[in-house]
């Protein structure tokens, strides 16, 4: 199987001059780049040069990137992403000892954007809706919460008094997440060229930001998620690794 055939078999879209700019930059540190070594980046891909210098401006019209002295690096907006997927890749937790963390909303009458922004806030801090208003997830993880969830929500700790492994199966998809992170593992390990292993690992990057980080006690048994953590690592090495070929000291676009 081509990597193209890999690509479309994932159901994985062609990556646009913009995705690879933003792929590119999100997986290296610190993430700022010339533009002579984004270029090259895109050629890996057939993308010409205007192409992506075109991707360039744009995106620092959008308010993406930032430029300076020839070199492009990522606004605020997208730090924030940037360190979501790094927690992502390097969870912080802690010993479980059997507990939960609980949110029920008791704010009344919200607006739609704060119900929006208080379901989003949620996803990132990876808890699951048991139903409307009522949010849970085992206490093993470390991360500070933001203010829309202590403006829309009591927040408590608990424990079921069932089988947590069961609760825990019924707020998430674990079988179907492992499922989608063998098949990423595999296209990975299978990958012929640079630019199939950049797309797979792109695809792998964005779907370690969707594991539920459950403590081991209540994951499926060969659970893959450290499996991908490495095999991404090992990916990032090699693009940092090809980074470098691209990039002089003191180099401009």
């Amino acid at each position: 199987m081509t990597d193209l055939d890999t690509a479309r078999h994932l159901g994985l879209r062609p990556l646009t001059a913009r995705s690879i700019v933003l792929s590119t930059l999100l997986g290296h540190h610190p993430p700022r780049l010339p533009a002579r070594a984004l270029v090259r980046v895109g050629e890996l891909f057939g993308i010409a040069e205007g192409t992506v210098r075109v991707a360039l401006s744009r995106m620092v019209a959008a308010g993406d990137l930032r430029q300076d002295d020839g070199a492009y690096g990522l606004t605020a907006r997208l730090l924030e992403r940037q360190a979501r997927q790094d927690e992502s890749r390097t969870p912080r937790t802690r010993p479980w000892a059997g507990g939960w963390e609980i949110a029920v909303v008791t704010a009344e009458a919200r607006p739609a954007a704060e119900r929006t922004a208080l379901r989003q806030a949620m996803a990132e801090l990876r808890l699951a809706e048991l139903r409307e208003g009522t949010w849970l997830r085992p206490a093993n993880l470390e991360r500070a919460r933001p203010d829309v969830v202590a403006r829309q929500c009591t927040l408590l700790t608990g424990a079921p008094e069932g089988d947590p492994a069961e609760l825990a199966r019924g707020l998430w998809d674990l079988d179907g997440w492992a499922a989608r992170a063998r098949a990423l593992l595999a296209a990975l390990s299978g990958a012929a060229s640079p630019a199939g292993r950049f797309t797979v690992s792109a695809a792998a990057l964005r779907h370690l930001l969707a594991d539920p980080l459950l403590p081991d006690a209540l994951l499926p048994a060969d659970w893959p998620g450290v499996a991908l953590r490495h095999r991404y690592d090992a990916f990032e090495a090699e693009l940092r690794e090809l980074l470098r070929q691209y990039v002089t000291p003191g180099g401009a676009a």
